[in-house]
């Protein structure tokens, strides 16, 4: 069963959704990268030894997508969805898209209401990432990393709707961690580039360029969602 409602493999769908929200990641989750970046010592900042703790950071992160996938999807199973009920939830899916863009660009602020659910899980996970900086070796730039993926996000949010949809545990551990892949190259690029991208970021173009791009593509899913269901 294909969650996504496009045009394409589950885990293309989900690994495409995760590159087209890089936009997201850039505009929204590039103050965190650039805030692990500068928590590694000065001295250690060396692009070798930058290279492998991004790379640490960001395996942690797409574990810790993986386990929500596999805990969301084993949820689905346990409610048996019906036909009716997956296909909501993929509408769900992409109309969390749009909320986050319209979040994203400064437009409308309606996601931080559903956010705020993530966020009283977030205020006893967040002291123990505080411990671990600064980052000084792998294994613990790895343990941020993991903690970091539980950071409430409306796009990992819609993403999990797709893992319930599909109410396989395995196919919803693979669909996240298809769609972290997808996300990995615009926030290792915004790792190593922390400083250079720091205004970059936080512009209003930055945030509007990436809601437009994540829009278009929620609204390819709610299209490709209606001509499926037409035939």
């Amino acid at each position: 069963m294909n969650p996504t409602g496009l045009d394409l493999p589950p885990l293309v769908a989900a690994f495409v959704f995760g590159l087209m929200g890089g936009a997201h990641c850039i505009g929204m989750c590039g103050g965190i990268m650039s805030a692990l970046t500068f928590a590694v010592p000065p001295s250690m900042r060396h692009p070798a030894r930058m290279g492998g703790l991004l790379l640490s950071y960001n395996a942690g992160r797409i574990i810790s997508y993986m386990s929500a996938g596999a805990l969301v999807a084993l949820l689905g199973t346990l409610f048996s969805l019906s036909a009716t009920a997956r296909l909501l939830l993929q509408v769900f899916a992409a109309l969390m898209l749009i909320l986050m863009a319209l979040y994203i660009a400064n437009w409308w602020k309606g996601l931080l209401k559903i956010e705020a659910v993530g966020r009283r899980l977030w205020r006893f996970i967040e002291p123990v990432g505080r411990r671990l900086m600064p980052v000084v070796h792998l294994p613990q730039a790895f343990a941020l990393g993991a903690i970091w993926g539980w950071l409430p996000c409306g796009l990992v949010y819609s993403m999990l709707a797709w893992s319930l949809a599909i109410a396989d545990p395995l196919q919803g551990a693979l669909l996240m961690g298809a769609f972290g892949l997808g996300t990995l190259p615009a926030l290792l690029a915004t790792g190593l580039a922390a400083r250079q991208l720091s205004h970059l970021i936080r512009h209003p173009a930055t945030r509007s360029v990436a809601a437009l791009t994540i829009i278009a593509f929620a609204l390819w899913q709610l299209w490709s969602l209606t001509v499926h269901n037409l035939h």
